[in-house]
């Protein structure tokens, strides 16, 4: 591939907010752990390997195992997950494909409270937007360090 724009060095004036918006949500009680598994299923979806290096090195730090990282892409088959969990990656998958069909709606909002939900959205949709970023600006996969953006 082609040397592209250095999104990190030229674009941090429109990076910082997005990172911002992801620092609200570290007292969410959604959980951190949750938003890894989110963060690392709809990257595995957009196919972002920059994304999955980087959160699959985050969630390894904060204690998640390689059995559930492993089975994460066969999720629904896999039994290392919690309810909520598994609601919680059945919402990420449809927001990401842009169609959320009212019974998976009514499951999901059986396992999060309404702020809940909204925050789940913004964080789906957070992390769909940096999929698309690193898509379109590549950085060297494999050169995230664990904290490296805060």
């Amino acid at each position: 591939m082609e040397n592209r724009i250095n999104v990190f060095a030229k674009g941090m004036n429109t990076l910082k907010p997005l990172f911002d918006v992801r620092a609200n949500f570290k007292n969410s009680s959604i959980g951190e752990e949750i938003m890894e598994l989110v963060d690392i299923r709809v990257s595995q979806i957009n196919k972002c390997a920059y994304c999955l290096d980087m959160h699959w090195k985050e969630a390894r730090a904060h204690g998640q195992t390689e059995q559930r990282l492993y089975g994460l892409s066969a999720w629904e088959e896999s039994p290392y997950y919690t309810d909520r969990e598994r609601a919680a990656l059945k919402w990420a998958e449809a927001v990401t494909g842009a169609k959320v069909p009212d019974n998976v709606y009514t499951e999901v909002i059986q396992h999060f409270s309404d702020e809940e939900m909204i925050d789940l959205t913004h964080v789906v949709t957070l992390i769909n937007t940096w999929n698309r970023i690193n898509l379109s600006f590549p950085s060297l996969v494999g050169s995230y360090e664990v904290g490296m953006f805060g």
